[in-house]
Parts: C-alpha cells; sequence; structure tokens
C-alpha cells in the first residue's frame, strides 16, 4: 500500500524545482498521473500545468501551459497495483503489464527493437535501448508471450537484414548473393543430385533459359506479380492534399520495393512499415526531398509520378 508519493516540477521557465509529498489515503481517490497532478494543482494552487506520463505520453489538463512540466516518482506501490515498477537500465520506472503492452505495440508497428519512449528535459526522448533479455525479465512474459516475441522479432530482423525465400525442392531459406539476377543455385539440392540445381526466384520453378536475367526466365508463366499490380491496381484522389486527383493506389518503397497503400487520409507521405523511410506517396521521392519544394499537403511540382515498372532494389548496409 502507497504511503506518500513525491511529486516534483517546475511550473514556470526559469524557476527553482519544486516538491510536494502527499499521503497516499489522499492519492486514493484519483487515477495515475493526471489524478496526481490535479491534486497538486489544488493544494499548491498552480492553475496550469501539464504532465509527461512515464511513457512519455503527454497528459493534458485544463489551461494548458506548453512549457509546464511535471514528473512523478513511478517506483512506489498503488492500492490499485501491487507490483514494483521495475527500474529499467535507463533508470527509467515502468510497470511489467505497460513494458509487455509497450512492446507489443512496438512489434505491432514493425519494430523489432525497443527504445525507452520516456521525455526527458521536456521535449527530448530517452531512446534508450532495451535488450530483449532485459525486456524479458521485467515483463515477466509468459511462455505464449516469449513465443510471440521472439518469433516476430526473428522475423522481421531476417526481412530487414535479408531477402529470402525456400527453395521449390527442398523448402531449404535461400538468400540471393546477387540481388538483380533471378537465377539461383541451391546447393544442398545440388549436393543432393550430383547436378547443379537452379530455380527462378521470381516463379519459384526450376530455371529455363539463358542466365543471368533480372526480369524473368524462360518460363511462360513467370510473371512479377508486383510489377503486374502496380500496372493494374485503381487510381485514387488524395482528398487532403490539394491537386492530386488521379495517382495509382498502390507504390513501391523507392528505397526498399516494399508495396505500400495509402489510407487516402492525412498528407501525402507515407512510413515504409520495412525499412522504416518515409518518402512522398505522389512523387515517390523521399520526404525530406520532397518538403523542399513542397508542403505535405500540396501536389508535388512534378506532379503525381507515373506507374512503377521496376522494383527497386534495396541496398542494405
Amino acid at each position: 500500500m502507497l504511503s506518500k508519493i513525491w511529486i516534483w516540477g517546475v511550473w514556470n521557465p526559469g524557476d527553482h524545482l519544486s516538491s510536494v509529498v502527499f499521503p497516499g489515503s489522499l492519492l486514493s481517490s484519483f487515477c495515475g498521473v493526471s489524478g496526481c497532478i490535479v491534486l497538486l494543482r489544488v493544494t499548491s494552487g498552480i492553475k496550469d500545468c501539464c504532465c509527461h506520463g512515464w511513457l512519455g505520453e503527454l497528459l493534458d489538463l485544463p489551461c494548458l501551459g506548453g512549457w509546464y512540466m511535471s514528473n512523478i516518482h513511478m517506483n512506489v506501490r498503488t492500492q490499485d497495483d501491487d507490483s514494483l515498477r521495475a527500474e529499467m537500465s535507463c533508470s527509467h520506472a515502468v510497470t511489467p503489464e505497460s513494458l509487455t503492452q509497450l512492446c507489443r505495440n512496438l512489434l505491432d508497428q514493425g519494430h523489432y527493437t525497443f527504445k525507452c519512449p520516456a521525455l526527458v528535459e521536456g521535449t527530448t526522448r530517452c531512446n534508450k535501448a532495451w535488450s530483449y533479455q532485459e525486456v524479458r525479465r521485467l515483463a515477466d512474459l509468459s511462455v505464449e508471450e516469449m513465443q510471440h516475441f521472439e518469433d516476430n522479432m526473428a522475423r522481421m530482423a531476417a526481412a530487414r537484414h535479408c531477402e529470402f525465400q525456400p527453395c521449390p525442392q527442398c523448402k531449404t531459406n535461400m538468400e540471393r548473393k546477387d540481388l538483380s539476377n533471378l537465377c539461383v543455385i541451391c546447393i544442398i539440392c545440388t549436393a543432393d543430385q550430383g547436378g547443379t540445381y537452379q530455380f527462378c526466384w521470381q516463379c519459384q520453378k526450376p530455371w529455363k533459359g539463358s542466365a543471368p536475367r533480372s526480369d524473368r526466365c524462360g518460363n511462360d508463366d513467370c510473371i512479377n506479380r508486383d510489377l503486374q499490380l502496380l500496372q493494374t491496381c485503381k487510381s485514387i484522389d488524395l482528398p487532403e492534399v490539394a491537386g492530386v486527383t488521379s495517382c495509382p493506389s498502390i507504390r513501391l518503397c523507392p528505397t526498399c520495393g516494399m508495396k505500400i497503400e495509402h489510407s487516402r487520409q492525412n498528407c501525402k507521405n507515407v512510413i515504409c512499415p520495412r525499412c522504416h523511410k518515409e518518402f512522398c506517396f505522389v512523387c515517390l521521392k523521399l520526404t525530406r526531398q520532397c518538403c523542399k519544394t513542397s508542403s505535405p499537403f500540396r501536389i508535388c511540382p512534378g506532379g503525381v509520378a507515373p506507374r512503377q515498372t521496376s522494383i527497386p532494389v534495396w541496398q542494405r548496409k
């Protein structure tokens, strides 16, 4: 049970750090960080304040002043939460349940590394990396949760650092050395059969025709489905981007070649879930280049880029 809680904050630019100690009984009728701040405002007569929560979220209160900041010492017990908040390697504290949810959300967003989102000095994120071993230990993951985390982390790490797919004959995962050559040699099948076994990376059939080739092999049905989709997908408008009325609904990320579809909401820029590069869906330039000559809610000076006819090769570093 909580006996007392320390709340401290800077209320105006240039003010000295001030702190207030409250009995736990007073806190019991309030909920979380925002409730503590309400209590602090009532007790101290502070009219304007906001709080950066321990996960870095900004908790707004009435009469919010943009520069006001408060922090709460979270390494305590509450009446509703009997578990101690764990101190991470970056020195910020978190409950096991919230740590699990945070890392699960990051996984769902395509991130397989975990970084502390807490704000330091009001505006800058901590961004210290947490190892999976630390997360697994302090989040108190169940066996099922560990399996979910590790399967997804392995899949995303593999997709990040290599492009792989199984050999159509022995089902062994393969990686191409030359990303511009569709002809791949399976060394396992070659050893088993006593002769070179080649297959097409694109159609997944035994290689036919001359090699190397970057477009297709000699099989009649060797078609790049992604390129076919780019040519046949419907055209859309972007209601919130002035001047964009006929844009392909599907684009390939100009960095890694992943298929991406625009939601038709908000601005023209999108973030690739695989390589995490942000680019303009209209002109296909990286956002940092596009924004030099255009705003996020206006058509680019060069207009809508034509439908893509080739797949960008991801040059991983």
